[in-house]
């Protein structure tokens, strides 16, 4: 057997169930945003944020139980901080102040910019280092995205704006510091310590935060929030880790520009909202950026 072919193969496969795996976790995360809006709807924005986060870590911590994984060491901390900090608390409670201010809809546009964040912080935590014409490709994507924002009347929500262009940030440096630290730690295991990280503060927030009372949540409100506690929170990061570790932060995280385009299409279908012709223009323009982002990724 020629080792020299057999290693090539192995790297193709492992980048074929990378862009699997990381297409996976993209359509999980796509019921993100419309999921959000209609519990935020119900709970409002913190208790929401707090309850996904306190609900997916104590699954994790199952889990953890159950698997009898080691504690991490202490070199890994810091970086399940930064996870936690980006992933499980920022980008969650900006992205959920934002959508009282937005549809989930023009939210979703918004995401366009999480693949050159995820990049960005790619190179600077995880040593990556793209083809200059992956920039060109992946800066095209997020300037449609400002630009559409902009051509909508980025004054009409100030607020919603800026605290979803601080989650994107936020979202990206949480998903590229957990793709460097899933090469030792383990995909799954990177999301699931760094959501019992944050349980000791989640936890207590959570029940401070309990509404007075439930009989006027309704059952969409509930569905919405077990939605992003389970598979936005926990069972979305299994596969996503994995595929940025298989396939490369860079390049994988391309995907997330198909994020809106799902997200839009489960916004007006479940939720009723508008789609105007702007936002399907933006998103496939994104989209198209993928193409050109993936073949120069390396």
């Amino acid at each position: 057997m020629d080792t020299n072919q057999s290693i090539p193969d192995q790297t193709t496969k492992n980048i074929s169930r990378g862009w699997i795996n990381g297409a996976i976790g993209v359509l999980i995360f796509s019921g993100s945003m419309p999921a959000t809006k209609v519990a935020v709807l119900g709970f409002g924005p913190i208790f929401v944020t707090v309850a996904r986060a306190t609900i997916a870590a104590l699954l994790a911590l199952f889990i953890l139980l159950f698997f009898k994984e080691k504690r991490p060491e202490q070199k890994h901390f810091f970086s399940l901080f930064i996870v936690a900090t980006g992933a499980v608390i920022g980008f969650p409670l900006l992205s959920a102040l934002a959508l009282q201010y937005m549809t989930s809809a023009h939210s979703l546009v918004f995401l366009g910019m999480l693949p050159l964040t995820t990049a960005i912080f790619g190179v600077m935590r995880g040593g990556e280092r793209p083809h200059p014409l992956f920039w060109l490709f992946s800066g095209l994507g997020s300037l449609l995205v400002i630009g559409f924002a902009v051509a909508q009347g980025i004054t009409a929500s100030p607020k919603g704006d800026i605290l979803m262009f601080l989650s994107i940030i936020l979202c990206g440096l949480g998903y590229a510091e957990g793709a460097k630290l899933s090469k030792t730690l383990g995909g799954w295991q990177v999301i699931c310590w760094a959501l019992v990280l944050s349980l000791p503060l989640m936890g207590p927030v959570m029940f401070y935060q309990l509404p007075a009372t439930f009989a006027e949540i309704g059952t969409l409100a509930w569905i919405g929030l077990a939605y992003v506690s389970i598979f936005s929170m926990l069972i979305g990061f299994i596969f996503w880790y994995r595929g940025l570790v298989q396939g490369g932060i860079a390049a994988v995280g391309q995907l997330q520009l198909l994020q809106p385009f799902f997200g839009l299409t489960l916004a007006a279908t479940l939720l009723h909202e508008q789609v105007s012709i702007g936002m399907l223009a933006v998103t496939v323009g994104v989209i198209l950026c993928v193409a050109g982002s993936k073949k120069f990724a390396k």
